[in-house]
This record gives C-alpha cells, structure tokens and sequence, in this order.
C-alpha cells in the first residue's frame, strides 16, 4: 500500500519535523563536542568522545534518511535502540539529585517518545511513501 494523496503530504510534514529535530540533534554533537563528552564521561561511558561522535553520526543519518525516504526501517529502529540506551543511560532521573530529577524524567520521557515516533517509522517504512527517494531493505 503506497501513502499518497493528502496521507503523503501529512506523512512528508511529519518526516521532516521528526526527522529534521533527529538531525539537528545530531549536528548539535558535533557543535558541543567537549560538553557532550564531558557529559558522557561523567556518566562513565566507554571511549566519551568516540561515542559523542558516533552517535552523532547516527542521528544525522537516521534523521536525514527519515526525511528522504532512505532506508527508514534499519535507520529508525536503530534510531529508537539509540534513544531508550541513552534514557537508561543519561537521563536516570531516578538516580539524579532531587534539584534535578525533574529535568532529567523531561529528557528521560522526550527520548521514549522520540523512540516510539521512530518504531512508528519504522512500521510503516515498508509501504511506498509519496515524496521521497524510497530506498529501502524491506
């Protein structure tokens, strides 16, 4: 079943904002690089600037691919393993300071809501969508 029509139209609105926010996350590792790495360091993660970078990579990728119709099934379910990791990972709010654990449940929730947006992608990547390259496994 091909997503045409007005569907095509809203689904290509709706890649380009979830995809472009993915993106621009992304780049902003790479604007950031030794705050993110400082950051990841602190949470004790292997090889911090390796990882800042990669998942970066990652992001840019995964968003860009979401936008253009390339490879959305692997780039989007790769997109959602990222983001719950990185919940458990840097937004523990059950562990934070009390003066910070409301922030980091924001960031915690933000990222298991981008991972559905993204497992949503994912599930209709198959189906041929209307503006876009359609390059895909499946």
């Amino acid at each position: 079943m091909a997503v045409t029509g007005t569907e095509g139209l809203v689904l290509l609105i709706g890649r380009i904002l979830f995809g472009g926010v993915i993106a621009f996350t992304g780049f902003n590792h790479f604007l950031q690089i030794e705050e993110m790495t400082g950051y990841a360091e602190y949470k004790g993660l292997p090889a911090p600037k390796a990882g800042v970078l990669l998942s970066g990579l990652l992001l840019i990728l995964g968003g860009v691919g979401i936008v253009l119709g390339v490879l959305p099934v692997p780039l989007a379910a790769l997109i959602a393993g990222f983001l719950v990791v990185s919940a458990l990972i840097f937004h523990d709010f059950w562990a934070a300071p009390e003066e910070d654990q409301q922030t980091e449940m924001t960031q915690f929730l933000k990222n298991i809501a981008l991972a559905g947006g993204a497992l949503v992608v994912a599930a209709i990547g198959p189906q041929s969508w209307a503006y876009s390259i359609g390059l895909g496994l499946f």
